[in-house]
C-alpha cells in the first residue's frame, strides 16, 4: 500500500464521506495523484455560482488539488480541476462556523477563478479545514526572513524568481 492509499481513506472518513462515493471517484483521483503524495483533505463541495451542476468531490494533497464532478442526471464522472498547488494563484478561503461552511477560491493557470463551498456537519470541522488549508497554502509561502547588510528586510518577488528559474532551465543552465 502506497502513501496515497494509506492517507486517502482516513481523510475521507474525517469528513464523513460514504465508501461508495469514495470508491466511485477513486479511479479518477488515482490517475491524477502520485503514489507518494499524502492526502490532506477529501470532501464534498459545491460551486456557489452553479448550484445545480452536480456533485463535486475535492481532493487536496501536499502537491495537487483535484476536483471531480458527477453529473446530476447520468451520474457520469468528469475531471473538473487537476492542478499543482504551486500553480494556483490568489488562493483565498473564508471559514464561517455560523453557517458551517468554508468558501475556497483560487485562480487556475488558465486564468479561470474557481470557487468552491465546503459544507461541514459541525462548526469544529470548519476550523479543522481552515487549519488544513492554512498548512497547505500559507506555510509554503513563508520564506526565511532575509535582511540586507543595513538590517532592512529583503523582499522576494516569487513570480520573478519562478520566471527566472524557468528561463534558466534544469539545474540553472541556460
Amino acid at each position: 500500500m502506497d502513501v496515497f492509499d494509506r492517507t486517502f481513506l482516513p481523510a475521507a472518513a474525517e469528513t464523513g464521506l460514504a465508501v461508495q462515493t469514495v470508491s466511485r471517484h477513486m479511479p479518477v483521483f488515482r490517475r491524477c495523484v502520485r503514489a507518494d503524495d499524502a492526502t490532506i483533505l477529501v470532501t464534498r463541495c459545491s460551486r456557489p455560482n452553479r448550484p445545480v451542476s452536480g456533485e463535486y468531490l475535492l481532493l487536496m494533497t501536499y502537491q495537487r488539488l483535484v476536483v471531480t464532478r458527477q453529473s446530476p442526471l447520468l451520474h457520469r464522472l468528469q475531471l473538473h480541476l487537476n492542478t499543482e498547488l504551486r500553480h494556483l494563484s490568489n488562493v483565498t478561503w473564508n471559514p464561517d462556523p455560523r453557517i458551517q461552511r468554508v468558501e475556497l477560491a483560487a485562480t487556475a493557470v488558465d486564468g479561470v477563478r474557481e470557487r468552491f463551498l465546503i459544507r461541514t456537519e459541525h462548526p469544529k470541522q470548519v476550523w479543522q479545514i481552515d487549519t488544513l488549508l492554512d498548512h497547505a497554502f500559507r506555510s509554503r509561502l513563508r520564506l526565511p526572513r532575509a535582511v540586507t547588510a543595513a538590517g532592512a528586510p529583503v523582499t522576494v518577488d516569487r513570480a520573478a524568481a519562478d520566471r527566472t528559474a524557468v528561463a534558466r532551465g534544469p539545474a540553472g543552465r541556460g
